[in-house]
């Protein structure tokens, strides 16, 4: 399922899965995908998740990638958990990003946690601007496109990753497995968004739409 968007003057679709693509670009986007978020966790000796999240992550990205066929793939930071992800990840997870990129254009955007890891492909940048919208990792100076707080939005009581659309900014929601979210109710999202409207991912996408922020602040999400 996706829903077109009109933000900033350009017109994209987000999709269930929590990708966003960008027809006129030819440009599938994604957030916080922390490959390799399992290993390393462990490595540093933190909790233990379930080991396949970065298969799992992988075979989402696939399956956008079979449906759209983009020409460029854009990545928004956090793309790995830390800097030493890539270098961790198994064999053949190394060979399925690879085999994904083949053929097209693949750009990472630095994060917060990956800094530039790179799997051996592809192209590193901080941001980039196109069309007037800037896509970088934290939002800044809008109008732009982003990720890194892994934002999520209730509804009927369940809580499930969100885009959260305002008049300068668009937040992705973090695409991998087991990263965790924010609400969007709650500090810093809220006032960054502003009012707005919250797509809930999912099997189908529900929109939901954000008032003026409240304030509430929580402290417990580490992004």
């Amino acid at each position: 399922m996706i829903r077109d968007v009109v933000f900033a003057g350009v017109r994209v679709q987000a999709r269930a899965s929590g990708a966003l693509y960008w027809p006129q670009c030819d440009t599938l986007i994604v957030a916080d995908l922390h490959l390799g978020k399992s290993a390393r966790m462990a490595a540093r000796g933190g909790a233990l998740l379930p080991p396949h999240e970065t298969t799992d992550t992988l075979a989402r990205l696939e399956a956008e990638l079979h449906a759209l066929n983009p020409a460029r793939v854009i990545s928004l930071g956090d793309a790995f958990e830390d800097a030493l992800a890539p270098e961790a990840l198994r064999a053949e997870e190394t060979a399925r990003l690879a085999a994904m990129a083949q053929g097209r254009d693949w750009l990472w955007i630095t994060g917060n946690h990956d800094a530039a890891a790179l799997p051996g492909f592809g192209t590193v940048a901080d941001e980039i601007t196109e069309q007037g919208v800037t896509l970088r990792h934290i939002a800044g100076a809008g109008p732009d496109i982003s990720g890194h707080y892994h934002p999520k939005a209730r509804l009927a009581g369940q809580a499930r990753p969100a885009f959260l659309i305002g008049a300068e900014h668009l937040v992705l929601p973090a695409f991998g497995t087991y990263t965790g979210g924010l609400d969007c109710g709650v500090e810093p999202l809220a006032s960054l968004v502003g009012p707005g409207l919250a797509l809930l991912t999912g099997a189908r996408l529900l929109a939901c739409p954000l008032t003026r922020p409240t304030g509430r602040k929580d402290r417990r999400q580490r992004v």
